[in-house]
């Protein structure tokens, strides 16, 4: 069978977790294939909240094989609390499986990536110094350490020194700080978190590749989204690696021709957290409202999003750069109390309209936004599970979003449970 896609086609925070869980009960393997522990995604079941940044989505059902793939990067110390925490709560992790071609999160990694952005000053990038960005650049210079180095110490001290020569220079003569300790990390990661983690590290490509060519269901999932995509985001206010789903191929190990179905993400309004261009940003009440009513603070962090209003420019250039094939609209019900929504469906800059994303910086980052205003509905959709029972002006706007970017809506999120979703397509 093909592959789907999950891809985010905002600034995150989408509501991504929600819908893997959702298409992952149709599903026998789910695989992360890019990011770290930086973004988080909440699970709503039963009413019981399970916040998830590196274990698939599917872990929660018990015939999916959750994988974690080549292209994400790893802090195996995260990894294991992440793992304790699930089976604390009865979630079993034996199904896990780990790619030994991803790469470590190191601890001067993280110190490196704190360094940085504090040198950065006010043009800090708002990273959340996780060291996700500095493992990255070492899988880039070729110096990086992989999971399959947990497999053989020899290799893995060797790698740890080599790197460190490097690392340590830049540490007590650019920061002034004091030297890594190889052995203090070896020992850690080899005494400590190897053992835990060994029985599920595994050749990821081969399993993904069996499941596909036994006719089974493969979704892929990313983290982040396609405007914090290191190529095709509002760069440099972007992450490390390609949450869109060309990302996908690369950091699982298939080929485009395996993927047929892409399902873009997007939030009923835009978020984002840290620095970086926002053309619809609202800073009044009705900013206030879609924060306090939509729970918009992070879930690694807990910093307050960045509210603002439906932006059809860049939903059209996530559809384009994705291929999406249909996108899943979520928290919906957030607008429930607003009696008027209105759209972005583009830019005016130099006194120019651009229907489309421009590709300079400097136009996004003047870019003012030109709105179509839309009647609220002021009605509750929380226990709403049929599109027939969706007031006559939610229907007009999901049409309208339909118009605007040139896919359907296959499905709605009306809250935050597993089963508050209105499905439109079979």
């Amino acid at each position: 069978m093909p592959a789907t896609i999950v891809v985010g086609t905002q600034w995150g925070d989408e509501g991504k977790g929600k819908f893997t869980d959702l298409l992952a009960g149709e599903m026998s393997m789910v695989v992360r294939y890019q990011g770290g522990h930086n973004a988080g995604h909440t699970l709503v079941v039963d009413g019981e909240s399970f916040a998830l940044q590196l274990v698939p989505s599917g872990v929660l059902y018990e015939h999916v094989t959750p994988v974690i793939g080549n292209g994400v990067v790893v802090d195996p110390r995260v990894l294991i609390a992440e793992m304790d925490m699930l089976e604390s709560r009865g979630v079993s992790t034996g199904r896990l499986r780990l790619s030994g071609n991803a790469h470590l999160i190191l601890p001067y990694h993280q110190e490196l990536d704190a360094l940085h952005e504090r040198h950065l000053g006010k043009n800090r990038l708002g990273t959340t110094k996780r060291g996700i960005g500095p493992a990255y650049a070492d899988r880039a210079m070729r110096v990086g350490l992989r999971v399959q180095d947990l497999l053989d110490p020899k290799i893995f001290r060797q790698k740890l020194g080599a790197v460190l020569e490097h690392t340590n220079r830049v540490l007590t003569r650019v920061f002034n700080r004091l030297p890594v300790d190889a052995d203090e990390i070896a020992t850690e990661y080899l005494d400590v978190c190897a053992p835990r983690l060994i029985p599920h590290i595994a050749d990821a490509v081969a399993l993904v590749h069996d499941e596909l060519e036994a006719g089974r269901n493969v979704l892929m999932e990313g983290a982040q989204a396609t405007f914090l995509d290191l190529d095709h985001g509002t760069y440099p206010f972007v992450t490390s690696s390609n949450p869109v789903a060309g990302g996908a191929c690369t950091g699982a190990g298939i080929g485009p021709r395996h993927v047929d179905r892409v399902i873009g993400i997007a939030k009923a309004y835009v978020t984002r957290v840290g620095a970086g261009p926002f053309p619809t940003e609202l800073f009044d009440d009705i900013g206030d409202h879609l924060v306090d009513v939509g729970h918009e603070y992070g879930t690694n962090t807990g910093r307050r999003r960045r509210p603002g209003w439906l932006d059809a420019v860049m939903l059209r250039y996530a559809t384009r750069v994705n291929s999406l094939s249909e996108l899943a609209i979520t928290k919906l019900d957030v607008l429930d109390g607003l009696e008027t929504i209105r759209v972005c469906v583009a830019y005016e800059a130099n006194g120019e309209r651009h229907d489309q994303l421009p590709y300079h910086q400097s136009v996004l980052h003047r870019a003012s936004p030109v709105y179509e205003e839309m009647p609220g509905w002021l009605t509750d959709l929380s226990e709403v599970t049929e599109r027939s029972q969706l007031p006559a002006e939610a229907e007009a706007y999901l049409t309208f979003i339909e118009q605007q970017v040139g896919v359907p809506v296959g499905m709605v999120g009306v809250g935050p449970g597993r089963r508050q979703v209105v499905r439109f397509h079979a």
